[in-house]
């Protein structure tokens, strides 16, 4: 990244930008919390430094408590599941059976990890000095999100609804594993909905869905299609391809695509899909998907926390920021901070998550932007 490239990102937040850090400023600044920026994440700080919203670290004036305590927040957070969850990285050595004891190991473990450095709320890049072209990662204890292939990839698809098509990959051991393996949900995986159908109008509805996501780059696992075309089959649905589709086993799962390719055309589905035809991509694909995703939280199929995020990503953000979403964003994020994980409110706040949903369901569709 080059000065003028952040320039260019920087124009395109919708906050303040104030005078980029010195290099004096940012050795300060490592110095003090003891850590690197990223080579990228210095370069664009040092281009300008995003203020006016509590989202933005303030690393020239920020209160050092607080800079400290957004630094501490992705292990913490971990450790929080540690104690709690019954969570353990796999590259640790053995869980003691003392719960203390764990947590005491597992506090010296992350002490040799490379740190996540707070790039906006909870969005981090890896702080390694040197080093380019860290993916950017959502983090909320052991939920951790692919939200950017490199910081300007992030950048463009948080704030201008402008995202790479190409797939991101992890650069750090430790924290590739709660991406990869973990047990939070990763938005780019398949939808963690819980199967719903109970009429073929719905079975048919869910392989649809299930086209469109594939539209965004999206991409059902074999056993969604495989169970979606059972369940639509008991649903008494008749298609040629559904009892083949149906009755895969495991073993013949690369076939899985190509049949529900064959349900789709037999289903009239193929030819009645949505078209990219305006200036944000699949843009009446992602607001299908969005209403999808508001009636499966609102009706206990997925889970409101899982849900939001996913409109967060796919909606919220690739859509440009609409205003009409943005109640669920906030909703969405007061769920997954920090100090309410501590606090025991994620339950109230993830019903404030489906009051939300019910609200832009009982609306027109696609809702208005502004």
């Amino acid at each position: 990244m080059t000065t003028e490239d952040a320039r260019v990102l920087l124009h395109l937040l919708p906050a303040e930008i104030g005078p980029g850090l010195s290099d004096a400023e940012l050795d300060a600044v490592e110095a003090r919390f003891g850590f690197g920026f990223s080579a990228d994440h210095r370069v664009f700080l040092a281009a300008g430094l995003p203020l006016g919203s509590p989202n933005w670290p303030d690393w020239r004036d920020g209160d050092p408590d607080d800079l400290a305590d957004r630094l501490a927040r992705p292990v913490e957070g971990m450790l929080f599941d540690v104690e709690h969850n019954g969570f353990w990285h796999p590259d640790w050595s053995p869980r003691p059976t003392d719960a203390a004891e764990a947590l005491k190991v597992a506090r010296a473990e992350c002490a040799n990890v490379p740190p996540l450095v707070p790039v906006y709320g909870h969005r981090y890049l890896p702080g390694t000095p040197g080093a380019w072209g860290h993916p950017v990662l959502s983090v909320h204890q052991t939920d951790a999100i692919l939200y950017g292939n490199d910081l300007s990839d992030y950048v463009r698809h948080e704030f201008a609804g402008r995202a790479s098509s190409l797939t991101a990959h992890v650069t750090v051991d430790f924290w590739s594993y709660l991406v990869e393996g973990g047990p939070g949900i990763d938005v780019i995986a398949p939808t963690p909905y819980a199967p719903y159908a109970v009429t073929p109008q719905e079975a048919v509805e869910c392989l649809r869905m299930l086209a469109v996501e594939r539209l965004i780059g999206r991409r059902p696992s074999p056993e969604q299609l495989v169970e979606a075309g059972l369940t639509a089959l008991l649903l008494d649905v008749e298609t040629e391809s559904l009892p083949l589709l149906a009755g895969l086993t495991r073993s013949e799962h690369e076939r899985a695509d190509g049949l529900f390719e064959r349900v789709l055309g037999e289903l009239g589905l193929a030819d009645a899909l949505p078209v990219d035809d305006t200036g944000l991509p699949w843009e009446a694909a992602r607001w299908e998907l969005v209403r999808w995703w508001l009636g499966l939280i609102v009706n206990g199929h997925l889970a409101p926390g899982a849900g939001g995020d996913l409109i967060t990503y796919e909606g919220w953000g690739a859509l440009a920021r609409p205003r009409v979403l943005r109640p669920l964003f906030e909703a969405t994020d007061a769920h997954n901070d920090w100090a309410a994980v501590r606090s025991g409110a994620r339950e109230h706040l993830a019903a404030a998550i489906v009051t939300e949903a019910e609200r832009l369901l009982a609306g027109p569709w696609p809702p208005a932007r502004d």
